[in-house]
């Protein structure tokens, strides 16, 4: 087998600063989008127009933008990501995306029942890391040891 290459030298599954990126809920997001385009678009295209439901031009366009809609959400939802650099990491979760500093960073969550890490911050603000997901099972918490790898020694050799 060969070795992908990046830039920090490293394989791959050994690169502390890869990017953390949930794995099932991107695969569900992305069906879901595509099930969404194709199931409102063919309701909008395809329904018989009755006496009941006169649907016009206008309401089979908006009945389609409604999965158009919906694709665009779910198509949020799979790109969310985390990328940590030596300076810090930016989290990029559905609706907000937020680069903290390391030293900002005082400790990671990830209790049990928990759908994924929260970075306590030192403004007593806390930070949700929605790209390591429990439902990647066994995988989310090595990648929430990462995570708290590199918040330690990131954290620290900042402070010094």
């Amino acid at each position: 087998m060969s070795e992908v290459s990046h830039p920090t030298g490293r394989r791959g599954d050994d690169d502390p600063f890869a990017p953390f990126v949930p794995r099932r809920g991107r695969i569900v997001a992305i069906s879901l989008a595509v099930a969404a385009i194709a199931l409102f678009t063919f309701i909008g295209v395809f329904i018989p127009a009755t006496a009941i439901h006169d649907f016009q031009i206008f309401d089979r366009v908006l009945f389609a933008s409604i999965g158009w809609i919906l694709a665009a959400l779910f198509f949020r939802y799979a790109t969310i990501k985390a990328v940590p650099t030596r300076e810090g990491l930016t989290v990029r979760n559905l609706f907000l995306t937020r680069t903290v500093t390391w030293p900002q960073v005082m400790g990671v969550q990830f209790g049990q029942g928990m759908p994924w890490p929260t970075l306590e911050l030192n403004d007593t603000d806390t930070l949700a890391v929605m790209a390591i997901q429990r439902s990647d099972g066994p995988r989310s918490l090595q990648e929430s040891a990462r995570l708290n790898a590199l918040v330690t020694g990131l954290g620290e050799a900042r402070e010094r």
